[in-house]
């Protein structure tokens, strides 16, 4: 599989393009600006039909690109079907913040366990909520994209509507910290001294965990 990593803007956001290099066909995952470096990013790799736009959760950081994505390629949104009420009301002091127009609407629901093809590749959904009520990560083996419910050696903050500490760390002890411990951790966010880790490394040095 292609994996792309695209550190985006000054919150440091991961936005990642996943692909099938034989059919060219693949995703993009929390566009959080404009398209140009993300498409150009996909392109180089050989990535030339976005077939779906896809939010780990709704904050405007991950979504702001959405509506230039969806311009750019006519690629459905897809989002976890607890988060479609946030994305579709986003605050517009949160909007200005990124200069971000409001998303269209999600037409693709996503619920834990469903799988998004692209090309013969594929990846998981993993409900994790915690961070927003609809949060997700997506899992294919040896590498789980975390979005904001897992970062290195930190975790999603859960003092928004709709956050829980509870019910994140129940989301990352039950479902993340089952997973391989070799499983490369690709987060939403370059907060850690790394860009990535290892469901290993985090189930021992988290200091949240």
């Amino acid at each position: 599989m292609v994996i792309e990593q695209i550190l985006i803007g000054s919150f440091a956001i991961f936005c990642y393009v996943l692909g099938d290099a034989a059919t060219g066909e693949g995703i993009v995952v929390d566009p959080g600006g404009p398209p140009q470096e993300i498409l150009k990013r996909a392109k180089d790799r050989g990535i030339t039909q976005i077939k779906l736009i896809v939010n780990t959760h709704f904050h405007v950081d991950h979504t702001a690109g959405n509506k230039w994505m969806h311009d750019a390629t006519g690629a459905p949104i897809a989002i976890h079907q607890d988060d479609v009420e946030g994305l579709a009301l986003p605050h517009p002091s949160m909007l200005a913040m990124f200069n971000a127009e409001p998303s269209p609407a999600a037409t693709v629901l996503l619920k834990d366990g469903d799988k998004i093809t692209f090309g013969k590749e594929s990846v998981e959904v993993i409900h994790t909520p915690g961070h927003s009520p609809g949060g997700i990560c997506l899992y294919w083996p040896g590498y789980v994209i975390t979005g904001d419910t897992l970062f290195v050696s930190g975790v999603g903050r859960t003092d928004l509507p709709g956050g829980s500490f509870a019910v994140l760390e129940g989301s990352i002890r039950k479902r993340l910290f089952t997973l391989p411990a070799d499983t490369i951790v690709l987060p939403g966010h370059h907060y850690g001294a790394t860009p990535t880790s290892t469901i290993g490394r985090e189930k021992t040095e988290n200091p949240f965990l």
